[in-house]
């Protein structure tokens, strides 16, 4: 996967799993239509994001 972060043995990126998560609101369909996710590897891409960009930006509102 090229260094990217990734779920777990499955070659799906933790990117990838975010925009799936902006292209199928409803997540019935999402997992439907990729059986190999499970609601924990979702949740675990969307720790990882906000972890990240936590990481790397600092704002103050």
């Amino acid at each position: 996967m090229n260094g990217q972060p990734s779920i777990r043995n499955l070659r799906l990126t933790v990117r990838r799993v975010i925009e799936l998560l902006a292209t199928y609101p409803n997540r019935e369909e999402l997992l439907q239509e990729f059986p190999e996710l499970e609601d924990e590897d979702i949740q675990q891409a969307l720790i990882f994001a906000s972890s990240y960009l936590s990481d790397r930006y600092s704002c103050e509102w």
